[in-house]
């Protein structure tokens, strides 16, 4: 019988979680709880995963501030380069996880580099809304000599954030599930593009991971699209004593709690709105929830899920 098809869009805390340095060691131990959980769900589905990259690529704009001695690379750049590494670190843990299940030599996994169109009119360019790097107080934000805004984390940089408008290498993805490969892929929302003629032409910008996650779920049809983040689920009144969490929403009911301004833009906003775009445009299921708790997601025992 035919797996159905899982994509898992993993937050930056699947690798640095709050408190910690970011080092590889720290990365590397993180990676340890959702991939032995994606090695068992391997079994049962044909399995996606995206990740996110705003600590990586933050790094990676500073460690470039700091020296004047090489070229500056551009967003897009380091987004390429986030995607590989990244891709290696959940390959290497994730073939771990898989031998320790006795099925490592008959699952093949890959990671596809992959970039996603936008739209060069997009009204997004002219405002910085996604939050990259580190978290500062504000007497350090003040500091700063590029845009800054508060986040339930702290004050961070922010970038341009394009809605994406395809996956380009969608099709390639999609012959790979189909041949039982576990593929990552879309890494910190995937390379921004423009269309040029019959040709792509890099931006200076970074797409959220959720909404280009969506995106590809939608592309490809998958049946259940899980975002694991950092929190439990949805909360309505999050972070005040009337605080609440969803177990379910419908798209209605999300949608207008985003009207209500319920879920930040620089947090839980993008991941609702993610969601929502796949379940009313392809009927299915999505889930968020906790990183440790993916397969109580899948089963419908943890998180909050949203249905049509």
């Amino acid at each position: 019988m035919k797996k159905e098809t899982l994509l898992v869009a993993l937050g930056g805390n699947a690798l640095i979680q709050k408190g910690q340095r970011g080092t590889i060691e720290e990365q590397f131990a993180n990676l340890q709880v959702p991939m032995a959980q994606l090695a068992r769900l391997s079994r049962r589905y044909r399995v996606i995963i995206t990740h996110g990259n705003g600590p990586q690529v933050g790094d990676l704009l500073r460690q470039q501030e700091c020296c004047n001695d090489v070229p500056r690379l551009p967003l897009e750049i380091l987004v390429a380069q986030t995607q590989g590494q990244i891709g290696y670190m959940i390959e290497s843990t994730l073939d771990t996880e898989l031998m320790q299940l006795g099925v490592s030599t008959g699952q093949l996994i890959i990671t596809v580099i992959t970039y996603v169109v936008v739209d060069e009119k997009d009204p997004a360019f002219k405002k910085p809304t996604k939050p990259i790097g580190p978290a500062y107080s504000k007497e350090e934000a003040a500091k700063m000599p590029y845009p800054m805004q508060k986040t339930p984390k702290g004050y961070r940089r922010v970038v341009v954030s394009p809605r994406p408008v395809t996956i380009v290498e969608k099709r390639e993805i999609k012959r790979l599930i189909d041949m039982d490969f576990i593929v990552i892929c879309c890494g910190g929302g995937g390379i921004p593009v423009i269309r040029e003629g019959r040709k792509f032409c890099g931006v200076d910008a970074v797409i959220d991971k959720d909404l280009a996650s969506a995106k590809l779920a939608g592309e490809l049809g998958v049946d259940l699209f899980i975002i694991a983040s950092d929190v439990e689920g949805v909360f309505l009144d999050y972070g005040s004593a009337r605080q609440k969490l969803l177990d379910k929403m419908t798209v209605s009911q999300a949608e207008a709690y985003i009207g209500q301004g319920q879920f930040p833009a620089g947090s839980m906003g993008p991941k609702v709105q993610a969601a929502v775009n796949f379940v009313r445009n392809h009927g299915k299921r999505a889930v968020i929830g906790h990183i440790s708790e993916i397969e109580k997601a899948v089963n419908s025992g943890a998180g909050t899920e949203i249905t049509p």
